[in-house]
């Protein structure tokens, strides 16, 4: 009977470059979970969800049957309310396919990827967390390339997530991702500790 993987949460602001340093994990092997893709899955495709996220926001919330994600995001930047009641819902459904995919897992540890995981006071859930950061600067610079917004509204998104000095406290290891080399060392170390210890 193998042991069961343990569980390790990966985190940082919106363009730490969380998910690249995740899929640098996955190519030593480990298995990943990145929450906010099978968030948008879940909202795309599970009926309950769907059913669930209309009565919230109304019929605006799709369109041609797919999330009307631009309508949703200004809905709940701009409501705290709206954001909680949002990831009340979301949030459980991902859980419970977190936990569904986990028991299919067979390697040392598993990541677990996710946006706001300190935040949500989940950390008593992991093994070990780890906090991928970035200079504010070169998180806007990715964000706007990728997302093609304004800084403004990156700064608003920024604004709702806590600052890196407050999720280090949190963190068993902390990431700066900045020159790739660097970042691909301090993985294959964290790598290595995980798998022995």
């Amino acid at each position: 009977m193998n042991k069961k993987p343990k569980i390790i949460g990966i985190t940082g602001g919106i363009g730490s470059g969380k998910t690249t340093v995740a899929k640098l994990f996955s190519e030593l092997g480990i298995p990943l979970f990145i929450a906010d893709d099978e968030a948008k899955k879940l909202m795309n495709n599970d009926e309950e969800v769907i059913a669930k996220l209309i009565s919230l926001f109304g019929n605006e919330a799709y369109k041609n049957n797919t999330l009307n994600r631009a309508y949703i995001s200004e809905q709940v930047f701009k409501n705290k309310q709206l954001l909680e009641a949002l990831n009340n819902i979301v949030h459980p459904a991902v859980q419970k396919k977190f936990e569904s995919w986990y028991k299919k897992q067979d390697a040392p540890y598993v990541l677990y990827e996710a946006a706001i995981l300190i935040e949500k006071g989940r950390t008593e859930y992991f093994d070990k967390i780890i906090l991928v950061t970035a200079s504010k600067q070169e998180r806007i610079e990715r964000v706007k390339k990728r997302d093609q917004i304004s800084e403004d509204q990156i700064e608003q998104r920024m604004n709702n997530q806590w600052s890196d000095d407050k999720k280090e406290k949190f963190a068993d290891f902390v990431i700066k991702n900045s020159i790739l080399d660097k970042t691909k060392e301090n993985v294959l170390f964290i790598h290595n500790f995980l798998k022995n210890n």
